[in-house]
């Protein structure tokens, strides 16, 4: 898998809805801890030398919003500035997954987003998941999801193929679109979006998903 923004574009070599409610993690970043690590990145931004100064940027719409964004290793890093403002509303990053095997690892990314709560409930991470999605990489939720993010899962999932996984020693174990109650509440169950041009049967072979 690999994707990039250039010149305000996805380009993607490759083709890199939910019944049931996902265990909700209620435990939220402190505002005013976020608010800190939020301004420090901010300055990061524009501290020639920094490994954050002169990224490439993306304006969402006409908003004030620009993204910046960032690959390594194999990750994919956005930072969303408020212009108007003159800080940074959020970041999102999709991570590579460690409990997946290596063929996995080519075509999952598990998404993570914390912005300030100004910011929240107003599509910024909608956006980038989208992003993400329409350049071809495949999603995998983490073990617990907050309210905000079980909302977007919820919303993402009516225009995306979705279903859920069984991750268990490195395996990947497809469970269908609706599961039980109880394989819900289990740990190793983990909510999966597939990216533009992925099918099941592409991603079974590709990942070796059972």
């Amino acid at each position: 898998m690999h994707a990039a923004i250039h010149g305000g574009h996805w380009l993607a070599a490759g083709r890199l809805t939910r019944p049931i409610e996902l265990r909700i993690d209620v435990g939220e970043p402190a505002s005013e801890r976020l608010r800190d690590e939020l301004d420090a990145m901010h300055q990061r931004l524009y501290t020639p030398g920094d490994r954050l100064h002169g990224l490439a940027g993306r304006r969402i719409d006409a908003s004030p919003f620009l993204v910046h964004y960032r690959q390594a290793d194999g990750e994919f890093y956005f930072y969303v500035e408020d212009l108007a403002q003159q800080r940074l509303a959020g970041y999102t990053v999709f991570n590579r997954l460690i409990e997946v095997g290596r063929r996995a690892d080519r075509c999952l990314r598990s998404p993570h987003s914390k912005y300030d709560e100004p910011y929240q409930r107003r599509g910024l991470a909608s956006t980038i998941y989208d992003w993400g999605l329409e350049a071809g990489i495949c999603l995998l939720s983490g073990a617990r999801q907050s309210p905000g993010a079980d909302a977007l899962w919820q919303s993402l999932a009516r225009r995306y193929e979705h279903g859920y996984l069984r991750l268990q020693e490195k395996t990947l174990h497809y469970l269908g679109q609706e599961v039980s109650s109880e394989v819900l509440g289990e740990l190793q169950t983990r909510r999966l979006l597939l990216g533009r041009g992925w099918t099941l049967d592409r991603l079974r072979r590709a990942a070796d998903m059972r």
